[in-house]
C-alpha cells in the first residue's frame, strides 16, 4: 500500500502532523485497529479507559517526570560525533538513549507502564523481549514498584543476547524460554498473549514495542514520544535550528516513533526509518517489513507484514535481535503510505561496519540494532554535506558482545 494507492493520503498526512491519531476505533487509516480473542475485549477496554483517564492526568505525569527524572536519568544527552561529522563531511548530532537506565529507550515505556498497570490494580505483570532490552527495562520497573514480572524470551535471543537473561533474573524476573515458532521476538509474544488471556483480570501484559492492538501503539509512542521532545529542544538550544535529517532505526518501531512523533509536523525534517536488510531482499533473509512486506493482522493489529503468497507470516532474520521481527507498527505503516516517512534497510555487514566505526570514532559502544541507523546516517550524510544530521542512538552494545566477539573481534587476538 502505497501513497498512490491510499485513499485520502493528504487528510491522513494532516491528521498525522496534528496528532489526532489513532482516531477513536484505533486507526491509523487504515492500520492498527483491535483483532483480538473475545476473551481478551474486557482487558484492552479496561486499559483504553485507564490510558484515558490517567496518562495524560497531572498526577500520573509528575509521578511518571520524577520516575524518568531521578531514576531513569531523563533527559539524556545530545552529543555532537565531532570525529564522525569530520569524515563523512555532515553535521552529526546522536540522541544517546544508549545513557538511559538499563541501556536503551526501552526504559520510558516500562516505566510508565508499570506506574499504569498498578493504578490499574495489576498483581503480575508479563512482558515479552527480543534483544532484551525490553525485559531487563520491565524488571528492572517491577521491581522499582514492587510488581512480580515474568518475561517471554525465544530460545535463540537466549542464546545470543545471555547477559541479559542474568541481568533480569538478578532484577528478580522470571525468564520463560520460549522453544516454539521461531524461537525469536515473534514466538515470545505468542506466549506473553496466551498467558495474559488465561489470566486478564489480574495481569497486566507490557508490551515493548508499538505494535498490538489498541492502545498499545498509541500508549507506546505517548510514552516514548519523550525522545523527540528532548532531542528538539536540546537541538534548538545548541544550533538554533532544526535538523535536516532525523534517523531511527526500525523493528517494531518504538524508538523510531518517539524520536520521530515531534518532527512529523515539521516539514523541511526529512525523516527516514532503517530497517533490518539481513543477508538481502529474499523472503526469511530480512526483517525490513515495511519494504518488503504487504498487509496483514499480526499479534492483534492490522499493519504491514513479512508473509508469503498464501498470507503466512515469515521467519526473519537479522544481525539484531531486536530487529528480528515480521510486523511493524501501524502508525509506521501509515507514515509510510503517505509519504512522511522514508524507510530505507541496512544489512547486517553495514550494521557491524556501524558499530566499529562509532566506536573508533566516537568512544561509544552502540547496540546492534542502533548501528543500522548510524548506516543510514552515514549514507546520507555523504549524500548531504555540510548539512545536519539528528540520529536516535536507541541503545548500548554490551548485551551484543557475543555476537561482536564473533563477527568483528576474531581475528584481532
Amino acid at each position: 500500500m502505497s501513497v498512490q494507492t491510499l485513499p485520502d493520503a493528504a487528510r491522513l498526512r494532516a491528521a498525522l502532523a496534528a496528532g489526532r491519531l489513532p482516531d477513536e476505533r484505533g486507526r491509523f487509516g487504515p492500520f492498527g485497529g483491535r483483532y483480538v480473542p473475545e476473551t481478551l475485549i474486557p482487558a484492552l477496554e479496561r486499559l483504553e479507559r485507564g490510558v484515558r483517564e490517567h496518562l495524560h492526568a497531572q498526577d500520573f505525569q509528575q509521578e511518571l517526570t520524577q520516575q524518568l527524572n531521578t531514576w531513569v536519568g531523563r533527559p539524556t544527552a545530545l552529543t555532537f560525533a565531532t570525529r564522525l561529522s569530520a569524515r563523512w563531511g555532515a553535521k552529526v548530532w546522536l540522541k544517546r538513549e544508549d545513557l538511559a537506565h538499563t541501556g536503551a529507550h526501552k526504559i520510558n515505556n516500562a516505566t510508565g507502564q508499570a506506574l499504569l498497570a498498578k493504578r490499574l490494580g495489576a498483581r503480575r505483570i508479563v512482558a515479552e523481549t527480543g534483544a532484551g532490552q525490553h525485559g531487563v527495562a520491565s524488571a528492572a520497573a517491577c521491581a522499582r514498584l514492587g510488581l512480580p514480572c515474568t518475561v517471554y524470551m525465544g530460545e535463540i535471543d537466549m542464546q545470543r543476547q545471555a547477559p541479559n537473561v542474568g541481568r533480569m533474573r538478578l532484577l528478580g524476573t522470571k525468564v520463560v524460554p520460549v522453544t516454539s515458532g521461531d524461537r525469536t521476538l515473534r514466538a515470545a509474544i505468542d506466549e506473553a498473549l496466551r498467558d495474559w488471556v488465561a489470566d486478564p483480570l489480574d495481569t497486566y501484559y507490557l508490551l515493548g514495542s508499538a505494535v498490538g492492538p489498541h492502545p498499545y501503539p498509541y500508549l507506546v509512542r505517548e510514552l516514548q514520544a519523550v525522545i523527540g521532545r528532548e532531542a528538539r529542544a536540546q537541538l534548538l538550544a545548541a544550533t538554533g535550528a532544526l535538523p535536516d535529517a532525523l534517523i531511527a532505526c526500525v523493528g517494531g518501531g518504538s524508538n523510531s516513533i518517539g524520536a520521530f512523533h515531534a518532527f512529523v509536523p515539521d516539514d523541511s525534517v526529512e525523516i527516514i526509518g532503517v530497517e533490518a536488510g539481513g543477508k538481502g531482499a529474499g523472503l526469511g533473509d530480512n526483517a525490513a517489513t515495511v519494504a518488503y512486506g504487504r498487509p496483514g493482522v499480526l499479534h492483534g493489529t492490522y499493519s504491514m507484514l513479512l508473509q508469503n503468497e498464501d498470507g503466512q507470516i515469515q521467519e526473519t532474520h537479522s544481525v539484531s535481535a531486536g530487529l528480528d521481527y515480521p510486523g511493524v507498527g501501524p502508525e509506521h505503516a501509515l507514515l509510510a503510505a503517505v509519504g512522511r516517512v522514508r524507510y530505507e534497510t541496512a544489512g547486517d555487514a553495514e550494521a557491524l561496519e556501524g558499530v566499529r566505526e562509532l566506536s573508533e570514532c566516537e568512544g561509544i559502544l552502540p547496540a546492534l540494532e542502533s548501528a543500522h541507523a548510524i548506516a543510514g546516517a552515514k549514507r546520507w550524510a555523504q549524500r548531504h554535506p555540510g548539512r545536519t544530521v539528528l540520529v536516535c542512538l536507541s541503545g548500548r552494545g554490551d548485551k551484543d558482545m557475543a555476537t561482536l566477539q564473533q563477527a568483528l573481534l576474531a581475528g584481532d587476538a
